[in-house]
């Protein structure tokens, strides 16, 4: 199986400028004020409709074991950030079951 390379940030302002008419400055200054606002508004749920949102899940604190000696220990509760794909992103790529 070839492995397949992800765009670039470069790749992708390209790729919306010459979509939407505008400069790449323009268009990195977009990307730039919506990856601002989705860390400012994550705390409340930020949504990117038909892609997905982005969560704060609090994480109970569990027991577990240290791998180099297997002795017990509990793993602290936290806060975790998680993205959560829509539906239509899923089927988008994945295609209809």
């Amino acid at each position: 199986m070839a492995e397949t390379k992800s765009m670039t940030k470069s790749q992708v302002l390209d790729h919306l400028s010459k979509k939407t008419g505008t400069t790449k400055k323009l268009a990195g200054q977009f990307l730039d004020e919506l990856v601002a606002l989705s860390y400012k508004e994550a705390k409340k749920q930020f949504v990117l409709p038909g892609l997905g949102k982005l969560v704060v899940a609090a994480r109970k604190k569990r027991m577990g074991r240290n791998p180099q000696t297997g002795a017990s220990i509990v793993i602290p509760a936290r806060k975790v950030l998680k993205f959560r794909i829509a539906k239509q992103a899923k089927d988008a790529v994945l295609g209809k079951k």
